[in-house]
């Protein structure tokens, strides 16, 4: 890290500061720290609370040292989307805390305001949600190992004109994912035989849904597509489509799986019950992997009914980043440490995944699932098909 990066990243009255930190490959020789930036507090904040509970969920199984090296998490707390602010989370971890990793981040504006820094600071990122294709061609010191919305949704339009669906309005919060989504959904439903009627961008912190749910009415649609990011909006989207009439109605909501994270569904009851959504993850996805996975992050989080698919990014982010150490012998290279794990696969709690050499993005199979309840009465996404070895098709060549 070289001190013009410094004087760049910090105010002039911290440069004191900066001329008395050590800032060469040795000082990180003992303890490696990475530095996860998520929303751990706010409405958000479940979302972080997963981060954390995937990250230390795979410290707790696998150990907090890797190649004779300690692992210490700091985290940084970004309540909602603000570039601005993450730039300056990212700074302040690369240069007061000096991590030598950087993962986290939940929503997209975000994580394209930390790729630039991340080649003079020396420091990959691994993105534990961020969902936008582009993402990836920001810096080559990039590394998903979530999704992206492009992945998670192209299956539903074939699963959706199966179910007798032709006629769709699309709904998407208008930014980066949404955009993708949006653009995937009509591509999948073309190709399908079917058709989006009316495409409809939100604005991201929409909490009102009544206005949309009497333009979805106004259409004359069979079909709705939705996505909007988990949390707040979500809840208030699917509990807005049934309270309406909508539902009962006959009209078919599909999403990605964001709609249904696993801890809103108690909430939603019955108004989400039947609902198809795609996705990477879900925490009932039978396997002895996901078991063992699902019992440490629920012991992390605290609570088992707040357990959703972040964790999952987080868990599968520290994979990666352990790979990263041991191929670096714990020196600071992030392009070394990028270049290690291009191709790198491994059997995940959501089924076999891969990092793909080309674009650094995860390889992986997406889930077709049902709303329903299992034999213990609770609420899960049912998987009923499978679709695998899916790539990015935003990215993919």
């Amino acid at each position: 890290m070289t001190k013009g990066f410094l004087n760049r990243l910090l105010p002039a009255g911290a440069l004191a500061l900066a001329g008395a930190l050590t800032l060469s490959a040795s000082a990180w020789a003992d303890t490696i720290k990475v530095g996860i930036i998520g929303p751990f507090s706010g409405p958000f904040a479940l979302q972080g609370k997963n981060f954390q509970a995937g990250a230390e969920a795979w410290l707790a199984q696998n150990g907090k040292t890797v190649a004779g090296h300690d692992i210490e998490l700091v985290y940084r707390d970004l309540p909602t989307a603000n570039p601005q602010q993450a730039r300056a989370l990212a700074q302040e971890l690369i240069v007061r805390d000096k991590v030598q990793y950087l993962g986290g981040v939940y929503f997209t504006p975000d994580a394209m305001a930390i790729t630039p820094l991340l080649k003079q600071g020396n420091v990959p990122l691994v993105i534990f949600n961020a969902a936008t294709s582009a993402i990836m061609n920001s810096s080559p010191l990039v590394v998903r190992t979530s999704f992206t919305l492009g992945q998670t949704t192209t299956p539903l339009g074939k699963a959706a004109v199966e179910r007798g669906v032709k006629k769709f309005v699309s709904i998407v919060s208008d930014y980066g994912p949404g955009v993708d989504a949006e653009g995937a959904f009509k591509k999948a439903i073309e190709a399908a035989g079917g058709e989006v009627k009316e495409a409809i961008r939100i604005p991201l912190n929409t909490t009102e849904f009544s206005p949309i749910m009497q333009r979805i009415r106004d259409a004359g649609a069979e079909g709705v597509f939705a996505f909007l990011p988990s949390g707040p909006p979500t809840l208030g989207f699917v509990k807005a489509f049934s309270d309406t009439g909508l539902k009962k109605a006959g009209v078919k909501l599909f999403a990605p799986g964001d709609l249904t994270q696993e801890s809103d569904l108690p909430a939603l009851g019955e108004a989400a019950a039947g609902l198809i959504t795609s996705f990477h993850y879900a925490v009932s996805h039978e396997s002895e992997i996901n078991k063992r996975f699902v019992a440490a992050a629920e012991k992390a989080i605290g609570a088992p009914d707040l357990l959703s698919f972040p964790a999952v990014g987080a868990y599968d982010g520290m994979f990666v980043i352990s790979k990263m150490i041991a191929a670096t012998a714990g020196k600071q290279d992030a392009e070394k440490a990028v270049e290690a794990v291009k191709g790198l696969g491994w059997e995940s709690p959501r089924g076999p995944v891969k990092i793909d050499p080309e674009t650094r993005h995860i390889t992986q199979t997406i889930y077709l699932r049902e709303v329903a309840k299992d034999a213990q009465g609770r609420w899960i996404n049912k998987e009923i098909a499978s679709v695998p070895e899916q790539k990015d098709p935003g990215l993919a060549k």
